[in-house]
């Protein structure tokens, strides 16, 4: 008996990534709703099922969505900024996001990224409320839900993370949506307020397409003396946040772990365990590497960064012990966006650098850390990573049919050495085609643009820092910044 169903991807090369790590030549992927039906040869799959529409991905690779399991919102609005000089970017994100900040410039920087995301292939994100040194947009919901708002509205998958700023409270918000303009300081426990509400307004919104996560500064004394000072503070946040990422069965995550700081984590503040995904931990001692594998906790490593030139990710090491590793774009930054074929390349150059080994970090495993391998830091895997029956249709294709990904042999290394975000032709999330033939269909790209540039030119008047748009004094001609 012949099946109707909605999509038919046909004629592909479909790298599942499921447990066997199939490749299908001339493979074909079944979807019905906003779920993966089967999964195998065209022949077979013609053979049981008619479509509503079919894609032909002749010469394309069929891929599960990439995942970007670390990165920030708002950067995107700051990308530009500061370039060469990082310390000025870092405050820059302080002032912005507490004071030059409102529901435009929220909704904007994520419809932005949620566009270059899925041109770019990635179907799931995640991203920080807020970043820099740990400044979060947690004064009122509304700035989170405009988020949000833009994410629903783009078709991509999100978990948003939220969390306080840095100790220590109160900290000054200023709120655009007054003439003049209105400041209030931001104890912890309004935060801790605010966090509940944009959890109860988003959580599981968009069809499940967006999850909230929790987040918490990393408690660091032995690199910040001022945390000794705090620790105390630390300690009530840690125990307010982790309880309610679990009341809530959330996920939980830190951004900028480094040696002795997970193994503190554990030991003091009770935060790892197997819903936990902490981003960058550079430069870990062996007591981190066994508290991670002891509590199944998950690393995100971001190979790109700042800190992974001031610190290295020890990934081999990590996964020899057992420990899930993804990789997270870090996004967006002056010198970074949220192409995971970037990512991925520069992991493995990364690593084999270190180790003067090219052996080091296959080309599929590098594929596997951003996708299952992600999925499983996100605790999603049950749901994404894979093309696999009954998993969410969210799959990509790329276009291998050109001079940089020739000749047609190799489709997993052409992927991972070779392509890049341009070469995503269509994406799809939840069974729905947000891109076809690189064209978007899901938003209108050209209304997004506009408003961005309307927003970061009102930005940059409020903050009083458009000097930082000027190019450094030694941008040509010279060794160093």
């Amino acid at each position: 008996m012949i099946e109707h169903i909605d999509l038919l991807i046909e004629h592909g090369t479909v790298i599942s990534m499921d447990a066997e790590r199939r490749v299908i030549e001339d493979g074909a992927v079944a979807v019905k709703a906003d779920r993966i039906v089967a999964v195998g040869t065209t022949a077979e799959l013609r053979a049981r099922f008619t479509a509503a529409k079919t894609i032909n991905a002749y010469r394309k690779a069929v891929l599960p969505g990439l995942i970007d399991s670390h990165a920030h919102a708002g950067h995107g609005m700051l990308r530009t900024m500061g370039a060469g000089d990082p310390n000025a970017w870092m405050a820059a994100c302080a002032v912005i996001y507490t004071s030059a900040s409102d529901e435009q410039f929220w909704r904007a920087e994520s419809a932005m990224t949620s566009l270059e995301r899925l041109k770019a292939g990635v179907t799931t994100g995640v991203s920080l409320f807020g970043g820099g040194d740990s400044i979060m947009r947690v004064d009122d919901p509304k700035y989170a839900k405009a988020h949000c708002d833009a994410v629903a509205r783009s078709g991509t998958r999100s978990v948003v993370a939220v969390g306080p700023s840095r100790p220590s409270a109160p900290t000054r918000y200023v709120d655009w949506a007054t003439e003049p303009p209105s400041s209030r300081d931001i104890d912890a426990a309004t935060m801790l307020e605010v966090c509940n509400k944009i959890i109860d307004e988003n959580h599981g919104r968009a069809d499940g397409r967006l999850n909230i996560a929790v987040t918490l500064p990393v408690f660091a004394p032995m690199h910040e003396p001022d945390h000794g000072l705090l620790r105390e503070e630390f300690h009530r946040q840690a125990g307010d946040y982790f309880r309610l990422a679990k009341e809530r069965g959330l996920t939980f995550t830190q951004d900028g772990h480094r040696t002795g700081t997970l193994a503190l984590a554990h030991s003091e503040l009770g935060l790892l365990g197997p819903t936990s995904f902490m981003s960058h931990c550079i430069d870990l001692s062996e007591e981190d590497i066994a508290v991670t594998q002891d509590t199944h906790t998950r690393i995100v490593h971001n190979p790109s960064a700042i800190m992974s030139i001031r610190g290295r990710c020890p990934v081999p090491e990590l996964i020899d012990a057992g420990v899930i590793v993804a990789i997270g774009s870090d996004g967006s930054a002056p010198d970074r966006g949220y192409d995971m074929f970037r990512h991925m390349f520069q992991c493995m150059h990364y690593h084999r650098r270190h180790f003067r080994d090219a052996g080091v970090l296959p080309h599929g495993k590098v594929l596997e850390m951003v996708t299952i391998d992600a999925a499983r830091a996100l605790s999603m895997d049950h749901e994404i990573g894979s093309l696999e029956v009954g998993k969410k249709a969210d799959i990509i294709l790329v276009d291998l049919f050109k001079p940089h990904l020739m000749p047609l042999n190799m489709p997993v290394y052409r992927i991972t050495c070779f392509a890049n975000a341009a070469d995503v032709s269509t994406t799809i999330v939840n069974g729905r085609i947000l891109m076809e033939d690189r064209q978007v269909l899901s938003v209108n790209e050209g209304e997004i643009l506009e408003e961005v540039n309307v927003a970061a030119e009102r930005m940059l008047d409020r903050s009083g820092l458009r000097h930082l748009t000027e190019s450094p004094a030694r941008l040509w001609g010279a060794s160093h910044y």
